[in-house]
């Protein structure tokens, strides 16, 4: 029986990508889409790959040998090389069954015996949302004749294990087991050029330009990167740009078939453009007729045979970052939160949810991040200003991404400023005294509020629960917006860039506010760092009690460390924290990531790190060290002021600028702890929702209902049901997001924007950032992704993504901190600060460009980093 072998490339349309593989499945949606020619041919599915395996003696033993390996690690690379060797030698040594090539020899009579073919793989993991696998695995042109055609099917199927496809699979968590190969045989095209087209641009993300990339012959030469391309960009049926390539060589079919080969172009056609305006226009026309049926931007591979275009692959674009939904067709600019809240993570749909309901402006989501859109702001002269300089003094990079944006001519229309007693569009607040009444009476009233919130939410369950948190989010929204709150907040900031812009002005001294709110009074984010320091203060006595902690993973070992000697005492200090600081975590802003309370296992790494590098008592030290270093600072600069011209009065001013930051800039870290310790009492009502859902049989386990919206699961509390594929589709679009960065500034246009630092000086091959903490430290890198998995010695540079105040606690014992994402009063720079540490944050790239244990030096009063060996 030789029918499920083959399928004609019609039916491959609507077959399924486990049949005929992901280039299967989108060329036949493609050869059913009207006006788009695709080569004739059929697929040889899976289903006879699988029946060749089944002549591979221990395949799958060989597959889980593989599958334990890590392309990553250097110990297991020449594992994989070798092991892939050997599986792509094994499965091109078997001989193909009979029925499978009874049924291609079948299919290739239908089509023409004598003609060239292209045999092309297609794999179940291959051109997916999330994956492209573009050039992974392995396709032959200029195929003559069955036997020849036969072979290079089995070479498709082994190509499913060259080192680089089985390097991707790992990269994107997809299982070696799980994947098979189907094989594509289509008519070969003999074509006058070739290329790839671009239904969005690959490198802007601009969703509006489109860009062709062409040559002469057929696409190889571009593929293999064996001449330079014409690289046309369309914009609204328009070539905007064109750059004609010098097109020395080309790839054209052997004669008689066979493979093709490498040929010179002729001089005077080097530099003529491999298609002319009118068919780039065309052919742009043809992919957007692409694009809409798949809803989303294509990778097209076309080729131009006479006047006729045939497509011969299609695949989404999938480093795109999505656009917010928006409800007109208007221009809009978006700034990224995360990289405000420092956490650039995707979130899930119930952490997303809550924080759109309990955040005091609109926020948009796209690639499971928030956005807020900004337009409006850059639109007036007084809001355009205020928001660059505010933008400007936290991240210099978004300042420069909005400038960039707001260069190009028309795309943010301009409105009037506000008039006067219309809605203010920025500027401080009306000032405070410099009291510290004020913040103690702040924190009290939060205090207060979270204490009803978890009164009132005690007799809460059902419809009733979801009705009260509706409620208790105005509270939450109250809370924040608070006006003497924002006063404080911005007072110890003005307090701060008024320190820095004086005293540089005056004394030539960088940043002098580093140093002079070191152990500032009232920053719940440096306590806590201090805290654990403590913590470990009890433990370090009982060699016991350390040696069970070394042994501890993620689970809650609390109730086992009661029995070794000291435990008790080990047990109340931790709880004590918890108490205090367990609603906290990496992520925080996500509802859905666990606690320290959920998770204490999390915090044992840095708890042994506080153990073995520091003694009794640091923490004390630690802080009165910090506050006699800011006294000592401002003696000194108030002694330097004083023999200024006017210096009486420069010194005065400053001193009273040093006790307002001092007073006031502790207080920054409070309102994120009040909105992380009302999250935590938000979850777990909400968690034993859940777990009534997962005991009525509604859910599968209590962790889906992180894939539905906060609306989604209330509706599901009152109907008591819920879609499993909503949840299914939920999980797999969170997977696609874990793979994409998010811009500082988006466009609705799709543009993506990070900025760039406009400055020389620069030593060579010096990393640029943003200084945030003064000093210069040099030391061993610490790449560090989860600080679960720390393990830090005294003397060690911190280097990782980001740092929210679930981090403070490693800061206590390293010397210097590097970020990819921050600004000037983001949590990571202001607890650097509090602890003196030098640093430099919005480093692009840094974990990738620094391996951990590299000496490297932190510039941090001038903003760069220097990787020494």
């Amino acid at each position: 029986m030789t029918e499920g072998y083959v399928r004609g490339l019609a039916e491959a349309g609507a077959s399924r990508v486990a049949v005929v593989g992901g280039k299967g499945t989108q060329l036949g949606v493609l050869a059913g889409i009207d006006g788009i020619r695709v080569p004739d041919g059929f697929c040889v599915t899976t289903e006879a790959f699988r029946r060749a395996l089944a002549e591979v003696p221990s395949i799958g033993a060989r597959l889980d040998r593989l599958c334990a390996l890590d392309p990553e690690d250097p110990e297991d690379r020449e594992g994989v090389r070798v092991l892939s060797a050997e599986l792509r030698e094994t499965i091109e040594a078997v001989a193909i069954p009979d029925g499978v090539a009874a049924a291609v020899t079948g299919a290739l009579a239908r089509l023409g015996t004598e003609a060239a073919y292209a045999v092309r793989s297609s794999a179940t993991a291959e051109d997916l949302p999330t994956a492209s696998f573009a050039g992974q695995h392995d396709s032959y042109l200029n195929i003559v004749g069955p036997e020849a055609v036969l072979r290079h099917i089995s070479r498709c199927w082994a190509s499913l294990f060259t080192e680089r496809a089985v390097t991707y699979r790992q990269r994107n968590g997809i299982d070696h087991r799980t994947v098979r190969m189907a094989v594509v045989v289509q008519r070969m095209v003999f074509p006058d050029a070739s290329g790839v087209l671009f239904t969005a641009d690959p490198v802007t993300g601009n969703r509006k330009a489109a860009t062709v990339d062409a040559g002469f012959g057929l696409g190889e030469a571009l593929v293999s990167g064996l001449v330079n391309p014409d690289v046309f960009t369309v914009r609204e049926g328009e070539v905007v740009a064109r750059a004609v390539g010098a097109k020395e060589r080309a790839v054209r079919a052997l004669p008689d078939g066979g493979g093709t080969r490498e040929v010179a172009v002729e001089p005077r056609r080097q530099r003529e453009p491999a298609l002319t305006d009118a068919q780039v226009v065309r052919l742009v026309g043809l992919g957007r007729r692409v694009e809409a049926h798949f809803g989303r931007p294509q990778d097209i591979e076309w080729c131009l045979v006479g006047e006729e275009f045939r497509i011969v692959q299609s695949r989404p674009i999938t480093t795109l970052f999505p656009v917010p939904e928006a409800r007109d067709r208007d221009n809009h600019v978006y700034v990224s939160v995360g990289h405000q809240q420092m956490m650039t993570d995707p979130m899930k749909p119930l952490g997303l949810s809550m924080w759109q309901l309990t955040a005091m402006v609109p926020m948009h989501e796209a690639g499971g991040r928030l956005f807020v859109d900004v337009t409006r702001s850059l639109a007036s002269p007084a809001g355009r200003a205020h928001l660059l300089d505010l933008s400007g003094r936290s991240d210099p990079l978004t300042r420069d991404a909005l400038e960039t944006v707001l260069d190009r001519e028309g795309f943010v229309p301009s409105l009037p400023d506000a008039r006067p007693g219309g809605p203010a569009t920025g500027g401080a607040p009306a000032p405070i005294e410099t009291d510290p009444a004020i913040v103690t009476t702040l924190v009290q009233r939060s205090e207060a509020s979270l204490a009803a919130l978890e009164r009132g939410i005690r007799s809460k369950s059902g419809p009733e629960l979801f009705a009260f948190l509706l409620e208790a989010f105005e509270e939450h929204k109250r809370v924040l917006s608070d006006p003497l709150s924002i006063q404080v907040i911005m007072a110890g900031m003005e307090a701060t860039w008024w320190l820095n812009d004086r005293l540089r002005e005056w004394l030539g001294e960088k940043n002098a506010a580093d140093t002079l709110t070191l152990s500032a009074p009232g920053n719940i984010t440096s306590e806590m760092g201090l805290a654990l320091l403590d913590v470990a203060d009890v433990i370090r006595p009982h060699a016991e009690v350390v040696a069970f902690l070394r042994g501890v993973g993620d689970e809650d070992f609390m109730a086992e460390l009661g029995k070794s000697a000291g435990g008790a005492e080990a047990r109340a200090a931790i709880g004590a924290f918890l108490d205090r600081y367990g609603m906290r975590c990496a992520g925080e802003i996500d509802i859905t990531r666990p606690r320290w309370r959920e998770r204490p296992g999390t915090l044992v790494p840095a708890i042994l790190d506080n153990v073995r590098n520091f003694g009794p008592g640091a923490a004390e030290r630690r802080f009165a060290q910090g506050r006699e270093q800011a006294r000592r600072k401002e003696e000194e600069l108030l002694s330097r002021l004083r023999e200024l011209p006017d210096g009486e009065r420069k010194a005065a001013e400053t001193q009273r600028m040093i006790e307002r930051v001092r007073t006031f800039i502790g207080y920054r870290e409070y309102p994120k702890y009040m909105i992380v310790s009302r999250q935590f009492v938000y979850k777990r009502a909400l968690m034993a929702e859940a777990d009534r859902l997962v005991r009525a049989g509604v859910l599968a386990e209590r962790e889906d209902v992180f894939f539905l919206t906060f609306q989604e699961f209330h509706e599901a509390v009152r109907s008591q049901r819920v879609d499993d594929g909503l949840v299914r589709r939920r999980r797999e679009a969170f997977r696609s997001h874990q793979t994409l960065t998010p811009p500082r500034v988006l466009t609705s246009e799709g543009e993506a924007l990070n900025g760039a630092y406009r400055r020389d000086g620069l030593p060579a091959g010096a990393l640029a950032g943003l200084p945030v903490s003064a000093g210069t430290v040099e030391g061993r890198a610490r790449v560090v992704l989860d600080m679960s998995k720390a393990d830090l010695e005294a003397g060690d540079i911190l280097v990782t993504t980001f740092t929210d105040p679930s981090w403070s606690p490693l800061f206590v014992g390293i010397a210097g901190l590097v970020t990819e994402v921050g600004g000037l009063m983001t949590h990571g720079a202001v607890i650097a600060r509090e602890y003196g540490l030098p640093a430099v944050v919005g480093v692009g790239q840094a974990t990738r460009l620094i391996r951990d244990g590299q000496r490297i030096r932190v510039h941090g009063t001038d903003g760069y980093v220097e990787i020494l060996g």
